[in-house]
């Protein structure tokens, strides 16, 4: 399970996007953090609850920041670069080119302090 919540997080950004820095920018500066939002918005959104609160538009897609808080976000940069495939049809199958990573990353790590009710999500 943990695996399909870490896959299905890192197939949602995969498209050729505009990014900022490179992987290694993954400090979770103000601008990798709002570039990483909008790569979440507009590819996440639709399944995913991507803020620090609210429900998944979709059930089996667990919220951002449930993943941000049971995995070690830095842990996720290497799905994000080797390819996303998750084992039901609803998830499209992503690949992550280098210069979004780390925005994602530190959009994901800002959501790591997120409402504590949600912790069994």
């Amino acid at each position: 399970m943990r695996a399909v919540v870490a896959l299905s997080i890192a197939a949602c950004t995969a498209l050729s996007l505009p990014a900022g820095p490179a992987f290694a920018d993954m400090d979770g500066d103000d601008a990798s953090v709002t570039r990483g939002r909008a790569l979440a918005e507009r590819f996440c959104a639709r399944c995913h609850a991507i803020g620090a609160e609210g429900t998944s538009p979709f059930d089996p897609a667990p919220p951002f920041r449930v993943i941000a808080r049971h995995y070690e976000v830095s842990h996720l940069a290497e799905a994000f670069a080797e390819g996303i495939v998750v084992g039901h049809p609803a998830m499209p199958a992503f690949e992550f080119g280098p210069l979004v990573i780390g925005d994602l990353l530190a959009y994901l790590d800002s959501l790591e302090g997120g409402s504590e009710g949600d912790i069994s999500e």
